[in-house]
């Protein structure tokens, strides 16, 4: 091929990778796919991904597999948000080009056309589903019905608060510190004027769209596959979250210390259990939308988030907790896996819904609000469990690659 269409194929191979890297993609799965594109494409190239950059070097096969490369190349990126609609449109895309059906050049066209933003209604949907998903943790966490309504509203008003961030870049910073501020005071004072609360459980439950749990999760991956550049740098910024989080109900103790508001400690009747998983099923909807399944995929979200916190609830019962847990990866990782070789579609549709009620990042803001507080031996007690159940989620998800492994990438 001439020189033209060279930089056409590292081109397209380049867009693909900051598509999927935008869209939530792991070190380990990026880099595979790299590979396996560029492979297609003709092209040797030596990627290295981290959660900010993409490092690729490039050179064209027919020069032989042992050639010099010819052009190194390196992008700046944002760490990823997890986007199913417009992970399936890649996945297609490049499919495509790889078996002929579209030239380099329309699919590369085809890729700068995808929408990142989501329209209004989408927006405005994204921030309602904050608020479901909040209720839905305050129910599964067995709270009573004053506590579900109130984690409700202030969850909806994180998910505002964050749609603030978006358009206001000074705020995207400080957002989880803010939102944990507010939330911890808001829910004190409803607790103390209006309806006492189970607070804790409140807190939790109003920030948990926030919690780093799947990244967290996606890190100890990457460093269990020796991506130890990526998980390394992953965890830390996961680390950095719930530090942030956590300082913020610090500052809200603080407060509520200085104006001498102490909500009262009462007893919480919780909610029915057919009205939990009620909860569960709205739940499913709002992890749906956020993470931005396609309409026509929002069944298949919601099955797979059920599934994988059904499999947890049970077997949890009948052994215990870390191993329900490891039996709910290790379910959706084969799952996800048999899915996306019968469809030809990214396994990432069922796998990361899957595991989104299973992932630790509540279990890690407990346990540095604890150290924060000078709880210590509290606080390390709960990072040990933290520890035992993140081992044991990715531990599910690698035995289930073993036991239904597929050729697709993503």
């Amino acid at each position: 091929m001439n020189q033209a269409s060279l930089a056409a194929r590292m081109q397209f191979v380049v867009e693909i990778a900051r598509r999927l890297h935008q869209y939530g993609t792991s070190a380990p799965r990026l880099e595979d796919a790299i590979d396996s594109v560029s492979a297609r494409l003709q092209l040797n190239c030596h990627s290295l991904s981290t959660p900010t950059s993409i490092l690729f070097s490039f050179s064209d096969r027919a020069h032989g597999d042992d050639a010099l490369a010819e052009v190194t190349q390196v992008i700046r990126v944002s760490p990823g948000q997890d986007d199913l609609r417009s992970l399936s449109a890649v996945n297609e895309i490049a499919d495509r080009v790889v078996d002929g059906a579209l030239d380099i050049e329309e699919g590369y066209r085809r890729l700068r056309a995808i929408r990142d933003a989501p329209g209004p209604f989408r927006t405005s949907l994204e921030t309602l589903a904050y608020g479901l998903a909040s209720a839905t943790v305050a129910a599964l966490l067995k709270s009573g019905w004053a506590d579900v309504l109130t984690a409700f509203v202030l969850g909806f008003g994180v998910g505002l608060l964050s749609l603030l961030s978006e358009r206001r870049r000074w705020l995207r910073p400080s957002l989880e510190a803010i939102s944990a501020l507010l939330v911890t005071l808001a829910a004190s004072a409803i607790s103390a004027y209006v309806a006492p609360l189970s607070l804790k459980s409140v807190v939790l439950a109003s920030v948990i769209v926030l919690l780093p749990g799947l990244t967290l999760t996606t890190a100890v991956r990457e460093l269990s596959t020796q991506h130890l550049v990526s998980g390394v740098a992953r965890f830390a910024g996961a680390m950095t979250t719930l530090i942030k989080l956590a300082f913020g109900t610090v500052v809200a103790g603080q407060l509520l210390q200085w104006l001498q508001l102490a909500p009262p400690a009462v007893a919480i009747t919780p909610i029915p259990v057919w009205a939990q998983w009620l909860a569960l099923l709205f739940g499913c909807f709002s992890f749906a939308v956020l993470f931005r399944a396609a309409r026509s995929d929002v069944p298949l979200v919601m099955a797979s988030a059920a599934l994988g916190y059904a499999i947890t609830y049970y077997g949890g019962q009948a052994f215990t907790p870390a191993f329900g847990v490891f039996l709910a990866g290790f379910g959706m990782g084969a799952l996800s896996n048999l899915y996306a070789a019968a469809t030809r579609r990214p396994g990432a549709l069922v796998r990361v819904p899957g595991i989104i009620l299973l992932v630790p990042g509540s279990i890690g803001f407990q346990s540095l609000s604890l150290i924060a507080q000078r709880d210590v031996f509290m606080g390390i007690d709960t990072a040990v469990t933290l520890i035992a159940i993140l081992v044991s989620l990715v531990a599910g998800l690698l035995f289930g690659d073993l036991f239904a492994s597929t050729r697709r990438i993503l």
